[in-house]
């Protein structure tokens, strides 16, 4: 998973490292809040102590950096905190983040960027300001040390900025395919045409979600858990269906204990809805148009996405078919690709998507590449849609 780091040649350049380090420490904990790191450092260039956000509830960044101070002895006056988000200044589950800064008696605040949260929104600098702090935020900063970990703070938060911002979560497409884009053979065999380094990455980046996305087709034709599997994790992620018609075997292996299950249906079946409850399914109905005259209608995805958004997912992953993958790229609600491509050909087969057919190439998805690298024998390929990470 590719790792955010600020661009070098800034006289604070390891302080600036060391709280981006702490942020991407939290980032399989941390949801739906940010993932943000908080570095304290003395007058003299020493750290002092350093935090970042706990579990949902449990302090955030600055807090856990001030612990960290005390615990070590050391005073917080008049130092300088490094923070990857403008600190809260809002009673939440916590307290606010402004308080506890301004109570310790730091001098100075460097923080990398606004917090899109409408209760925060400039208004943490404002109140850091008007205690008589020092406050830089780097996102406004000539520096293109600064500017560079600005962006690295936001590309560490992309689903965070994305509920806030377009209340619809970061939409991550992964795909397991062969070198010409064959997932799963005519008789339906797809496991496993990646190699085992693919599949574990491809955990990793389940787990930094906040929910797994699939439909019903995949749920009945491979049986998928589609949890969580070899990384140390505090959470599963939510598990989100889409089943128009309720079809979800309510024994299904998916359904584990801890995790959230939510489907997504188009149709009234009570039996069905019942029997999916009692499995511990939450059920919501978000019928949209048919496909076609006379078809059944279907689950409207985006609005589906403003309804994950509004329980708190930032990063939503992407693990189905071909029919559901297209349906999602021709609504235009993927942001982003991530493709493991095996070195193998398969000739016929299932597909990436039902996307097209197209009659010019200039109607394409536009898209641009953000990382091309080996995970075992395999290719993982991260391609953004253009445009999208402009919010």
């Amino acid at each position: 998973m590719p790792q955010p780091h600020p661009a070098p040649d800034h006289p604070a350049q390891h302080h600036l490292t060391q709280a981006l380090a702490q942020a991407q420490a939290a980032l399989l904990r941390a949801s739906p809040n940010p993932r943000v790191g908080c570095v304290l450092v003395n007058p003299q260039g020493q750290v002092i102590g350093q935090g970042s956000t706990q579990q949902a509830g449990g302090p955030h960044a600055e807090v856990m950096a001030l612990r960290d101070a005390q615990a070590r002895g050391r005073a917080t006056a008049g130092v300088t905190a490094y923070v990857t988000l403008e600190p809260c200044c809002h009673q939440g589950r916590t307290g606010p983040c402004t308080e506890a800064l301004i109570g310790a008696g730091i001098g100075r605040v460097l923080t990398a960027l606004p917090d899109p949260n409408p209760l925060v929104a400039g208004q943490g600098v404002a109140r850091l300001r008007a205690a008589g702090l020092a406050v830089e935020v780097a996102s406004d900063s000539a520096d293109p040390a600064l500017q560079a970990w600005a962006a690295a703070a936001h590309e560490l938060n992309i689903g965070f900025f994305s509920r806030m911002q377009r209340q619809t979560p970061w939409v991550r497409m992964k795909v397991a395919a062969s070198l010409d884009g064959v997932t799963a053979l005519p008789n339906g065999q797809s496991q496993w045409i990646t190699g085992e380094a693919a599949r574990a990455d491809g955990h990793a980046w389940r787990a930094r979600a906040c929910a797994v996305l699939t439909g019903i087709g995949t749920v009945l034709q491979d049986q998928p858990r589609l949890d969580v599997r070899g990384v140390d994790t505090p959470r599963q992620p939510m598990l989100v269906i889409v089943d128009s018609a309720l079809q979800t075997p309510p024994d299904a292996a998916l359904f584990a204990p801890q995790r959230p299950v939510l489907v997504y249906a188009a149709t009234q079946q009570p039996a069905r809805q019942a029997a999916l409850e009692r499995s511990g399914a939450a059920v919501t109905h978000l019928p949209g148009a048919a496909s076609q005259e006379g078809a059944s209608p279907k689950v409207d995805l985006a609005a589906m996405l403003r309804d994950l958004a509004a329980r708190g997912v930032n990063e939503l992953h992407v693990e189905a078919g071909h029919k559901l993958n297209g349906s999602l790229l021709r609504a235009g609600l993927v942001d982003e690709l991530l493709v493991y491509l095996a070195p193998q050909w398969l000739g016929s087969g299932a597909g990436m998507s039902n996307f097209g057919p197209l009659e010019q190439l200039a109607d394409g998805l536009a898209l641009n590449f953000r990382g091309v690298e080996m995970v075992g024998r395999d290719v993982r390929l991260l391609a953004r849609v253009t445009g999208r990470d402009t919010f």
